[in-house]
């Protein structure tokens, strides 16, 4: 028994709606940045609040708290370094993302208006490749959408990590 594109049809179907749904993924990322970004200004906000602390009168008491906000600062400075690396490469993420949905879209929608045009002509192997193409840009857009998102959520933790050491440390 030979398959045709009407007999494929549906598996198409799910590869258009899925590919045009995948333009949306870059909202999946897009919060976990945002957080990530706040973060990191808080922590710079509430570490020059430490640096001004009222609270230390004594020469000595002024020396140590201030070497205790040079330590943080420098965590914290290390910390933003690494992730400024990797602000170039999440930017690059998130229009790789749209690329391939863009592409994925635009094959399976056209995949979509040969399938009803050719619908009793048997598919070719081609048009099974074309259509998992259009499945594995689906794929591709979700896995460096999620990378990008873990990576956000994983600086942002350890972001909050030292903003609570800032915390008891500078008190």
């Amino acid at each position: 028994m030979t398959t045709t594109w009407g007999d494929f049809q549906a598996i198409i179907q799910l590869s258009a709606g899925l590919n045009v749904a995948i333009l949306s993924f870059v909202d999946i990322s897009i919060p976990a940045i945002k957080e990530r970004r706040h973060v990191f200004t808080k922590a710079r906000q509430e570490l020059d609040i430490y640096r001004k602390n009222p609270h230390k009168i004594t020469a000595e008491d002024k020396a140590a708290h201030a070497d205790k906000v040079g330590e943080i600062d420098r965590q914290l400075f290390d910390l933003w370094h690494e992730t400024s690396d990797f602000e170039q490469v999440e930017d690059s993420m998130l229009k790789t993302t749209g690329v391939f949905g863009l592409l994925g879209a635009i094959l399976s929608i056209s995949l979509l208006w040969y399938s009803g045009v050719r619908y009793d002509t048997t598919l070719s192997p081609f048009g099974m490749v074309l259509t998992l193409a259009s499945f594995l840009s689906l794929f591709a857009a979700f896995c460096v959408n999620f990378f990008t998102a873990f990576r956000a959520t994983h600086y942002t933790k350890r972001c909050n990590t030292l903003r609570q050491k800032m915390r008891e440390t500078l008190k």
